[in-house]
């Protein structure tokens, strides 16, 4: 999630997409971005004519696309099981490096009532429907039902958003750990005897 270099209104995206995977929405005001990405106060109103509800608003996308493009690479493997373990892998490597500060932006939007910003909401479940789609068609390719694939996509974004939030009360890993553990079982049983679950094994 690199803009050009220079560009304020990039770094200014990019800023508010870091304050609301470590504050929340409300905590994300004009100011706070401003001092976090350095960009001149004049430029806010000329690049979000829209305000501080375009402001987020793009943030929650672009923040949306990145983790997408992440879910994308890890679709790619061969067995469905390794691609959602990748995922869970993902989102535990960035507590970690984060001291457990950091959660994901797109829920940090959709837990508040943003009854002056009702698209804020729309974006959120635009942006976790995304990356549901995502997960079903794996598991759609690999033999399941559309329905089926849908639900257990589902499944996993909301196993792996309850935990991250769960591991940043807890300062812990063992959330998603567990989370992780049993998907991964699951996945195994649902998919035993189709193309790339067979050579997969059990964890300990």
């Amino acid at each position: 999630m690199s803009p050009r270099k220079g560009e304020s209104r990039g770094r200014m995206i990019l800023s508010a997409a870091a304050l609301l995977r470590e504050y929340g929405a409300s905590a994300t005001s004009i100011d706070r971005v401003l001092a976090h990405s350095g960009a001149p106060r004049g430029s806010v109103y000329h690049h979000f004519p829209g305000g501080r509800t375009q402001l987020i608003d793009e943030a929650v996308a672009l923040a949306g696309d990145f983790i997408a493009g992440l879910i994308d690479a890890a679709m790619q493997a061969d067995d469905p099981v390794e691609a959602v373990d990748a995922f869970f892998a993902l989102w535990r490597d960035r507590l970690v490096e984060s001291g457990f500060r950091a959660g994901c932006p797109i829920v940090a939007v959709a837990v508040e009532t943003n009854d002056d910003a009702p698209q804020l909401a729309r974006s959120a479940a635009a942006v976790f429907a995304r990356w549901q789609e995502a997960l079903a068609a794996l598991l759609l390719r690999h033999g399941l039902t559309e329905e089926r694939s849908r639900r257990l996509g589902a499944f996993i974004i909301a196993s792996v958003e309850g935990a991250v939030i769960m591991c940043r009360a807890e300062r812990s890993t063992a959330p998603i750990e567990a989370a992780a553990a049993e998907i991964h079982d699951l996945l195994l049983h649902t998919l035993r005897g189709r193309p790339g679950a067979a050579d997969s094994e059990p964890r300990p």
